[in-house]
């Protein structure tokens, strides 16, 4: 064999053998992409189920029957999931409680294991095109009758007459609150959502605090709350503080802490709407999973499907489009520290979410 040929041999050889690398390499590679996309399969759907077990739901509908109020017109049912998005009005009642106790509820001022209490009722009504709400706070120490209402034991409690409005939940949970509600309103809910105290709290870590304004000084305490008049970037823990203190502002009652609570929805608005979830997978999974871990709701939103089918519905509705008011109430005749409902103006507020 002449030198040549030797050469051309090697030359064969050689190139043979980086196609064979270059082969394997590809493999490798191929392998790995295939891997990944596995586990990245797998990672997403044990996610969705993981968020999806998260959230615990109550049966509203069955539980109350056809006893209700009508269902506004244009209103989409609770399991509408065809395009394009619904768009009609809402009436969603929301709840903050520590029903989740535990000690994390208990260190952040949430009771024990043996109940749960309401210490937040909010009316969102969200007008037909989903571009401007209006939330309605009713005050916890307004004296109302509280209809008869299925028990989660069994049976039905009494009509009970002057009663405080947050003992509906307390008795009966998320559908004596609801049968309240709207015996109280005429207002048919669509929807019911609870949040936990420490639920709350990782729900506002997750998305990196808040910024609230306060007009006053808050010397509380009670809440271990003491913030200076002035704009305040607050954590999951102070927020939590703010929504719940009373005792540090005004004269220590429910009404002074209900505009507190006003205040950190559309703080909480705010900060949703400048967040870029879609753009950070990891902190868009915390905020999921601090949400969904700490809500209840009814069955027409206990999926991870359902509860981002009315987020996009809601996508045009900013903080600046969200109006704050409280039930108009005025003080008890049969107790100075209880209020009720001032007529017909609380009537005529109702009215209008029909």
């Amino acid at each position: 064999m002449t030198r040549h040929d030797e050469q051309g041999t090697a030359g064969i050889r050689a190139g043979g053998t980086r196609a064979g690398r270059r082969s394997r390499t590809l493999k490798a590679v191929g392998i790995g992409l295939a891997g990944a996309l596995v586990l990245g399969a797998a990672a997403a759907g044990w996610a969705y189920w993981h968020l999806n077990s998260n959230i615990r739901s109550v049966d509203i509908n069955s539980a109350l029957g056809d006893d209700r109020p009508a269902k506004a017109v244009g209103t989409p049912s609770a399991s509408a999931t065809a395009a394009p998005l619904p768009k009609g009005a809402l009436n969603i009642l929301v709840l903050g409680s520590d029903s989740r106790s535990g000690t994390a509820d208990e260190e952040l001022g949430g009771g024990d294991s043996g109940g749960a209490r309401s210490d937040t009722a909010m009316v969102v009504h969200v007008d037909a095109g989903r571009t401007s709400a209006t939330v309605v706070s009713i005050p916890r120490d307004t004296l109302v009758t509280r209809p008869s209402c299925p028990l989660p034991s069994g049976g039905t409690s009494r009509v009970s007459y002057g009663s405080m409005f947050n003992s509906a939940f307390e008795l009966g949970g998320p559908v004596c609150a609801v049968k309240t509600v709207e015996s109280i309103t005429h207002v048919r809910m669509d929807h019911f959502i609870e949040i936990d105290f420490s639920g709350f709290a990782k729900l506002v870590d997750a998305l990196g605090g808040v910024d609230v304004t306060t007009t006053r000084d808050i010397d509380d305490d009670k809440s271990h709350l003491h913030l200076k008049a002035g704009t305040h970037h607050l954590d999951g823990t102070r927020a939590l503080a703010l929504a719940r203190t009373r005792h540090g502002i005004g004269d220590g009652s429910d009404l002074g802490r209900i505009g507190l609570q006003q205040k950190l929805v559309k703080a909480l608005l705010t900060r949703v709407s400048t967040t870029d979830l879609l753009t950070d997978p990891a902190k868009l999974y915390r905020v999921a999973d601090a949400v969904t871990a700490s809500i209840t709701t009814d069955t027409g939103l206990d999926s991870i499907g359902e509860l981002t089918e009315l987020g996009r519905s809601l996508k045009g509705l900013s903080a600046d489009r969200v109006t704050t008011v409280m039930m108009p109430v005025v003080t008890a005749p049969s107790d100075p520290n209880r209020v009720v409902a001032e007529e017909p103006a609380a009537s005529h507020l109702w009215a209008s979410l029909r």
